[in-house]
């Protein structure tokens, strides 16, 4: 018998023997036990409900995305962001680097070497090529034939245009048109191929809906954040056209340009600006709604630039204290504070104190609202204007205009103390008659009207829409107002170059 051989004998017999020994343990011990083995236990996994994935719409909507390369011309110094620093003490340690002399350390050469080397070094400034300066931003196709959407402020001052795809491919571009006061702007590849491009979102977007930003932040290029939308309609005083949605998806810098979109693969806002104390993520970022967008962008495409209707008026929202002095239900609409001369509004009849309405049926909540409503017309175009004037609403249709460059301004007025003041005790003022009209000569402190911004030197237009011609036309408004049995007088104010509507509460103490 072999070695192989017998040491099987052996495991057998010893296996037998255990087994054996095991039984009769059992046994003895009253029962009868299975012998122990090793377990291992199975690793921890927990079967997760099933929640929505970004990574389709990533996988579908990102060939579409690009980042945006702008190159500028500038003349400035080697040494960017030292600004200030010529003004270091003379003793600090960095003077010799950025201050006067430091131009001796710095790309200049000493001046001991006479009047032919200074000649050369001056001829040399005049020739030196102008230095570029290069930004970053992203953007994306909205065509197949290579329009791009991105930001005014990623390309303004741009002297070259580049974009690049998500596969690293760097392609030329030139500026198509831009729209300041929306923050948007237009690129055009001209390339032989069909582009993956995106549409804008025809619905709303409702607060709470996911939202995946696709960009170019830092310069890093394809990178996907996501969130939800976290409120809509903002005004972040940026313009008059402010309609922003508020996501909470990471938005820092080179995002700008790029697109916030749903779960569908639509647009539904191009990311322009973030609030932040410290210029990161903070978790609020603001992008331009897909409905201004699509209507912008498609001027820019067709014409180079966007054309808005205009009415030519000065509009202010419309308070509680308006409205009660007014006599109305409701603080809604825009109040006419006053009307360019030879604008539309004043060739077809809007008349200071008008309280705009409508919009050919459309409600106008405000001034933001009215200005977008107008602004969504052609020139030549009318629309039909309801306003409420001297206590009933009527319909003034308007030929709109061109909306101009530059607004008209109106000419500031400068009041003289020409007559005695006279106290307006209901309202806590004293008023003057001047050359140039009412003015509010004195407020006394801790008044209504001091409460309400009143200052010395504010020209009274107009008292309840009547147009205030001496001193006694303010005690004659707060008397008709008291017998109406309203609580305040609504007094058209002028200050500096701007017409304002305040509603100056009644003392009737």
């Amino acid at each position: 018998m072999g070695w192989f051989d017998m040491n099987s004998s052996l495991k057998k017999h010893l296996s037998a023997t255990t087994i054996a020994a095991g039984l009769a343990a059992a046994f003895f011990a009253g029962g009868l036990v299975a012998p122990t083995q090793n377990v291992l236990a199975e690793a921890v996994r927990v079967e997760a409900p099933k929640a929505p994935s970004f990574a389709d719409v990533v996988d579908a909507v990102s060939p579409a995305v690009v980042s945006v390369r702008v190159k500028s011309q500038r003349q400035n110094s080697n040494f960017r962001g030292t600004r200030g620093m010529d003004s270091l003490p003379e003793n600090h340690p960095f003077r010799r680097f950025f201050g006067p002399e430091g131009s001796e350390r710095f790309g200049d050469r000493p001046r001991r070497f006479g009047d032919r080397w200074n000649e050369r070094r001056r001829q040399g400034r005049r020739d030196r090529p102008r230095r570029f300066s290069a930004s970053q931003g992203s953007g994306f196709f909205v065509s197949d034939d290579g329009y791009v959407v991105t930001n005014n402020h990623v390309v303004e001052n741009g002297s070259s245009f580049q974009v690049v795809l998500k596969d690293g491919t760097e392609l030329d571009a030139k500026l198509v048109g831009t729209d300041p006061k929306t923050d948007l702007a237009v690129l055009k590849v001209d390339e032989k191929r069909k582009f993956t491009y995106v549409s804008f979102a025809k619905q709303k977007s409702r607060v709470g809906e996911w939202v995946v930003a696709v960009g170019n932040p830092f310069g890093l290029g394809g990178t996907v954040t996501a969130g939800i939308v976290s409120a809509s309609g903002r005004d972040i005083g940026s313009g008059p056209y402010d309609d922003f949605i508020q996501i909470d998806a990471a938005v820092n810098k080179g995002n700008s340009g790029g697109p916030a979109f749903n779960l569908n693969g639509e647009v539904i806002g191009v990311n322009t600006a973030i609030f932040s104390p410290s210029g990161g993520n903070v978790g609020i970022a603001f992008a331009i709604s897909a409905a201004t967008s699509e209507v912008v962008v498609a001027d820019l495409i067709k014409n180079g630039s966007v054309t808005r209707g205009w009415l030519g008026v000065q509009i202010q929202p419309v308070t509680k204290d308006i409205a009660e002095s007014l006599g109305l239900t409701a603080a809604s609409g825009a109040i006419v504070a006053s009307v360019q001369d030879g604008s539309p509004a004043q060739k077809d009849g809007l008349t200071s104190g008008d309280v705009i309405q409508k919009v050919d049926g459309k409600d106008v909540k405000g001034p933001k609202e009215l200005a977008r409503l107008i602004a969504s017309y052609e020139p030549a175009e009318t629309a039909k204007i309801t306003v409420f004037r001297n206590g009933r609403s009527v319909e003034v249709p308007v030929q709109l205009g061109k909306l101009p460059v530059t607004p008209t301004r109106v000419a500031a007025t400068q009041p003289r103390n020409d007559g005695r003041p006279v106290d307006v005790e209901q309202l806590g003022l004293a008023v003057q008659q001047t050359r140039n009209g009412i003015i509010v000569a004195d407020v006394i402190p801790g008044s209504a009207a001091e409460e309400r911004g009143l200052r010395p030197g504010d020209v009274i237009v107009s008292l309840n829409g009547k147009d205030a011609r001496s001193v006694n036309d303010v005690g004659s408004a707060v008397a008709q107002a008291m017998e109406d049995n309203r609580r305040s007088v609504l007094l058209q104010v002028r200050r500096n170059d701007r017409n304002s509507f305040i509603a100056v509460p009644i003392d009737q103490g």
